[in-house]
C-alpha cells in the first residue's frame, strides 16, 4: 500500500507535485541538486498554497501542516530509500531521465513504483533504465501546469504494469482529488496535449489570417467552446448536438481548417523577436513588470474558482 511519496526534481512542476500531496496528509521527500532552489523552495511553496487559502479550499492550519509534510534531499539515495511511490520530475532530456531511474532502481526498495512526469518522452526509452521486474511497477503520470490546481493526471497502462498496481495508483490519485485519465497507448503528447495543440493550431492560423484581433479570439473560445469544455467532454458534446449535424459541419469546415504540421508562422515569428508572453513582457498581449505578479494570482483565482465548481460534475 503506498503512503510514502518521493519528488525527484524541486523546480516548477515537482515542488508543486509535492503539494497535492503534503495537502492530504502524505509525508513526501523532494529532492533537488540544486541548493538554491532547495533553499527557496519552501518559500514558494508557501506562496502557492496561501491562493487556496485566500480561495476558500484549505485553511491556514492545514497549509502549515502540509508543509511540515514535506522533507527537503540533496541525497537521491536517502531520498527513496524507504518510498513507496517516486515521481520523477526533470527537465525533458531522455538521458536526464534515464540516468535518474537507473539509480532510483538500485536506491529504492524493490515494491516502490516510478512515475515520470513526461509529457513528450516514450515509456518504452525509459524503461531500458531499469530491471525487468522494476518494469512492471513503472508508468507515465503526467500532471497538467500549475499542478497544485489543475486536477488532471494522465496515467500510462501500456502493457508493462499489471492492472493491480495501476488501479492502486489510480486510488492515491483519488485520494487527493485528482482526475486520472487511463491512456492506452504510448503516443506522443499522450492526449490532453494533443487536444490542446489542436486547438491551439486553428487560434494561431485565425490569427495568421486576420480573422480577428488576440482578444476577440480568445473571446470566442472562452464563452463558446471552451464554456462547454469546463464540464462537458467533447464527445458528450456531440451526442447532445447530433452525430448527423456534427458530421455535416464537419464536411463543411474541416477542409478549409489548418491541417499544417508544425509551429505557426505567427508564432514562430514572435519566438524569434523575443516576445515569449509573460516572461518577456509582451507576445500577444504586452504585460508590464509591475502587473505581472497580479496578473499570474488573477489566472490562479480563476483556476480555483474552476476547481470549486468542477466537484459537481466528477463522476
Amino acid at each position: 500500500m503506498i503512503k510514502k511519496i518521493a519528488v525527484i526534481g524541486a523546480g516548477t512542476m515537482g515542488h508543486s507535485i509535492a503539494e497535492c500531496f503534503a495537502l492530504y496528509g502524505y509525508p513526501v521527500n523532494l529532492f533537488d541538486t540544486n541548493s538554491e532552489t532547495l533553499k527557496n523552495v519552501k518559500k514558494t511553496m508557501d506562496k502557492d498554497l496561501s491562493e487556496l487559502v485566500e480561495g476558500g479550499l484549505f485553511s491556514e492550519e492545514a497549509i502549515v501542516k502540509s508543509l511540515d509534510n514535506v522533507t527537503l534531499f540533496n541525497d537521491m539515495e536517502k531520498t527513496v530509500e524507504d518510498r513507496d511511490y517516486i515521481i520523477e520530475a526533470a527537465p525533458e532530456k531522455i538521458d536526464i531521465k534515464r540516468d535518474i531511474f537507473s539509480k532510483l532502481d538500485k536506491y529504492a526498495p524493490k515494491n516502490a513504483v516510478f512515475g515520470s512526469n513526461t509529457s513528450s518522452l516514450s515509456l518504452s526509452e525509459m524503461l531500458t533504465a531499469v530491471s525487468d521486474e522494476r518494469k512492471k511497477r513503472m508508468l507515465v503520470d503526467h500532471f497538467y501546469n500549475p499542478a497544485l490546481l489543475m486536477p488532471i493526471i494522465e496515467l500510462s497502462f501500456f502493457g508493462n504494469m499489471p492492472e493491480d498496481i495501476f488501479k492502486e495508483i489510480q486510488e492515491i490519485y483519488k485520494s487527493i482529488k485528482k482526475q486520472t485519465v487511463k491512456i492506452l497507448k504510448d503516443v506522443p503528447g499522450l492526449v490532453a496535449n494533443r487536444i490542446q495543440q489542436g486547438v491551439a493550431r486553428e487560434v494561431f492560423s485565425l490569427m495568421e489570417q486576420g480573422v480577428a484581433e488576440p482578444a476577440e479570439i480568445d473571446k470566442a473560445l472562452k464563452f463558446g467552446p471552451a464554456f462547454r469544455y469546463a464540464t462537458t467532454g467533447q464527445l458528450e458534446v456531440a451526442d447532445l448536438g447530433g452525430l448527423d449535424i456534427w458530421c455535416t459541419v464537419g464536411d463543411n469546415l474541416l477542409k478549409v481548417m489548418d491541417n499544417s504540421t508544425c509551429a505557426n508562422p505567427i508564432l514562430r515569428e514572435k519566438v524569434e523577436a523575443g516576445k515569449l508572453g509573460v516572461k518577456s513582457g509582451a507576445g500577444f498581449y504586452d504585460y508590464r513588470p509591475e502587473e505581472i505578479e497580479a496578473l499570474k494570482k488573477e489566472f490562479n483565482k480563476r483556476l480555483i474558482h474552476q476547481l470549486k465548481a468542477s466537484e459537481f460534475y466528477i463522476k
